[in-house]
């Protein structure tokens, strides 16, 4: 079989993450597809069976497969119905992944995350022991989104982020993005004269690729946009990225031309670093004076008392805030080492004044360095 140099990586991957859309598993009407699930399973016990690879899925469906037990037409649009489907598809799911994978003597866990569990780090650390673990032991995990607890304000919105988010959670060598569509086009599929993007090797690729939304099934959330942004994510924390099909999913996996193969383009970052940037939501914003912004993206300093203009909202030591300039833009986002009522008597105001005045805990940053990620580089003219 040949493999093209630019996806050895994919045959040379050991952990993968897989994620599966709810359209690859469900009817137009809602309701498993039992033989799209055993399909799905045939291929990914066969990718594992020699021991030598192990696999992390991320399945969406529960909201989808809650539909037709429950007698809806159609995804409701309100919480509280979401979450009453996703109870009673929940269990169907899993119940199908674990009878289609008994099929192989697979045995699969099922982990439902919040992404409270992604941007706390003692939650982040639990997860992954809990991952790690269950593969050490030799199941397979089932990664889903609690949506039956989970709130607007707590939600990833769709599996595609999680799924990356994940892949740099379980120190994955490659994520798989399964969906209805064989590929990222560079138009609308359906449109004569489109063609799929083979390659992308950064942002420059996709200029004047035009993103389709959400599929035409109606049982999902995403869209192409997500599917696109958690490759972004994923391969600026050092995971490269397969798009495809979930019929490809056997081609995919072994390296052949299918799809589109996002290279990475960054390296692995501390895990804080990522959930504080793609899974934390922050609790209050500081507005920073130009020299401030200046020191934090470009130089990658610390943000010190000096340099903060403004304070917003309620948070305690140790939350995530968001760092945003003189117009209100957000640069950065931080974890702050004070509490939102002490903020104030520090503006403007040196380290060392602080500390003569208000004792040695005041001569410190507000954000520490390594406690800060920045989201968007500003264009020096």
């Amino acid at each position: 079989m040949y493999v093209s140099g630019a996806r050895q990586g994919v045959t040379e991957a050991r952990r993968i993450v897989v994620k599966v859309g709810s359209s690859s598993l469900t009817t137009a009407a809602g309701g498993l597809d039992a033989d799209r699930v055993d399909a799905l399973v045939d291929v990914l016990a066969k990718v594992r069976s020699g021991g030598e690879r192990e696999i992390v899925l991320v399945s969406s469906g529960a909201i989808a497969a809650g539909l037709a037990p429950l007698g809806l037409h159609r995804r409701p649009k309100d919480l509280a119905r979401q979450q009453a489907a996703a109870s009673v598809g929940q269990g169907l799911l899993v119940a199908r992944y674990t009878a289609s994978f008994a099929r192989y003597g697979v045995r699969v866990g099922q982990v439902l995350l919040t992404s409270n569990d992604t941007s706390r780090r003692a939650h982040y650390r639990n997860a992954y022991r809990t991952l790690d673990q269950l593969l050490d032991m030799g199941a397979l995990p089932i990664v889903n989104e609690n949506d039956t607890v989970a709130t607007d304000e707590i939600r990833f919105g769709d599996n595609d982020r999680l799924a990356a988010l994940v892949a740099h959670l379980v120190r994955a060598d490659l994520l798989v993005l399964l969906s209805d569509v064989d590929g990222l086009y560079d138009g609308d599929p359906s449109t004569p004269g489109t063609s799929r993007v083979a390659e992308v090797a950064g942002p420059e690729d996709l200029a004047g690729v035009t993103i389709g939304s959400a599929g035409k099934a109606g049982v999902g959330t995403g869209g192409m946009v997500t599917k696109v942004e958690a490759a972004r994510i994923a391969t600026a924390a050092g995971v490269p990225v397969v798009l495809t099909s979930a019929s490809r999913a056997a081609d995919a996996l072994a390296g052949r031309d299918t799809g589109t193969y996002f290279h990475r383009t960054g390296r692995r970052s501390a895990d804080r670093l990522l959930w504080l940037a793609h899974a934390s939501a922050p609790q209050g914003s500081l507005t920073l004076d130009d020299g401030a912004v200046q020191a934090v993206v470009e130089r990658h300093s610390s943000l010190l008392p000096a340099g903060i203009a403004a304070i917003e909202g309620e948070f305690t030591a140790g939350d995530p805030v968001e760092l945003r300039d003189l117009e209100g833009r957000p640069v950065a986002r931080g974890l702050v080492n004070f509490d939102a009522k002490e903020i104030p008597q520090l503006l403007g105001r040196s380290t060392r004044d602080l500390a003569r005045e208000l004792g040695p805990a005041y001569e410190r940053e507000v954000v520490h360095r390594d406690d800060l990620v920045v989201l968007h580089p500003r264009q020096t003219p």
